[in-house]
């Protein structure tokens, strides 16, 4: 099993010296990867409900900075030399897809790579509302552009046409270093681990009262085979709401009965003291995998 650190681009390592420190901590205690969280904004006042947390709302306030996750990752990757650079999750269909693909590509390229893209299709209807990006149909635009920036990955003088996304006769190099950079869909909603089914690398379910990531998973199954893709590839990674750091044994096979490829414990484990509490726990964590 693998072991990540998710909610790496918060509280004190959005500074530079920060982030490099977390990426070196977390290279060097043996978790394979780190993954960031996105809010281009953050409105004053809104209605939406965050699907995370029983009050609804950001465990965050307007002021706290929250580095844009490719930047950050990019600033890790150099200080890094094995750790995959996961974004959990990037909200996609806020994002230009051709413009992603050339940061993306650029980014693995250069990192060698170790670049593992979740996406997901946001809750936060308010900050679409100030990005001008329309709300509606926004899990179909997350469909259309994942294919466009695959149809770019894939070929030069690409072409990919869709209600969302549409180019004929174009180039983005350069590439990801593997040929294309793996995709995680990420969400609570069926909705979501149907589209991980069907065009997912990998599935990050979320935890939501009245849906269980058991059944978040077989529904990703069940979408996978359907689409005549096998559903055993499709790699799992599951953060628990409760992470108990005198339990590590319990995590793993907590993780291993959800048929999961990946634990992902939270980065405020580590507040204090970050290299050290990394270390103890990475290593508690590989002894128990033994």
């Amino acid at each position: 099993m693998k072991f990540g650190i998710g909610f790496a681009n918060i509280l004190h390592w959005t500074t530079a010296q920060g982030a490099v420190e977390f990426g070196q901590a977390a290279e060097a205690a043996g978790f394979d990867s780190v993954w960031t969280v996105e809010h281009v904004v953050y409105p004053d006042e809104y209605a939406s409900q965050y699907p995370y947390d029983p009050t609804g709302k950001m465990a965050m306030t307007p002021d706290s900075p929250l580095p844009d996750p490719l930047i950050w990752l990019t600033w890790v990757a150099s200080a890094t030399t094995t750790l995959r650079l996961g974004t959990g999750i990037l909200i996609l269909p806020q994002r230009n897809p051709v413009v992603l693909a050339k940061s993306l590509g650029t980014l693995d390229s250069m990192s060698g790579g170790r670049v593992t893209l979740g996406v997901g299709v946001g809750w936060l209807k308010e900050e679409f509302e100030a990005l001008g990006i329309p709300w509606e149909r926004r899990g179909q635009r997350t469909d259309d552009y994942i294919g466009a920036m695959r149809a770019l990955w894939d070929a030069d003088s690409s072409s990919f046409d869709s209600d969302h996304a549409s180019f004929s006769g174009v180039s983005v190099n350069p590439k990801p270093a593997n040929g294309r950079v793996p995709i995680v869909i990420g969400g609570h909603s069926k909705a979501a681990a149907r589209r991980a089914g069907r065009l997912g690398d990998g599935f990050w379910p979320g935890p939501r009262e009245g849906t269980s990531m058991a059944e978040l998973i077989d529904v990703m199954h069940q979408e996978a085979a359907a689409a005549g893709r096998d559903p055993e590839a499709i790699e799992i990674t599951v953060g628990l709401p409760n992470t108990p750091m005198d339990d590590p044994a319990g995590l793993i096979q907590e993780v291993a009965d959800l048929g999961g490829d990946r634990l992902i414990v939270p980065s405020f484990l580590f507040f204090a003291d970050t290299a050290e509490t990394m270390a103890a726990f990475g290593q508690q964590l590989k002894e128990a995998a033994q």
